[in-house]
């Protein structure tokens, strides 16, 4: 399971990238370089809002992992 510590930092380098993205598409498709800024902001705190529930969630569900073993290597 994830830490929430690890979760945040995730989201916040992913919704970095996510802005850098928004800012160059929302300057090419207004022109202007503040109405592309704000669309990027908006963009980037919704996207970490919902990036962090979601990985939140998905830390909570076993479907898919393989089974902690108390030496801790992964046994197949």
């Amino acid at each position: 399971m994830e830490t929430r510590r690890r979760s945040i930092v995730k989201a916040v380098i992913w919704n970095i990238i996510g802005l850098i993205c928004m800012s160059v598409v929302g300057y090419i498709g207004t022109g202007s370089l503040s109405v592309g800024g704000v669309m990027a902001v908006v963009n980037a705190a919704l996207g970490l809002t919902m990036y962090f529930i979601y990985e939140r969630i998905w830390s909570g569900i076993q479907w898919g992992r393989a089974p902690a073993f108390a030496d801790g290597g992964a046994h197949v």
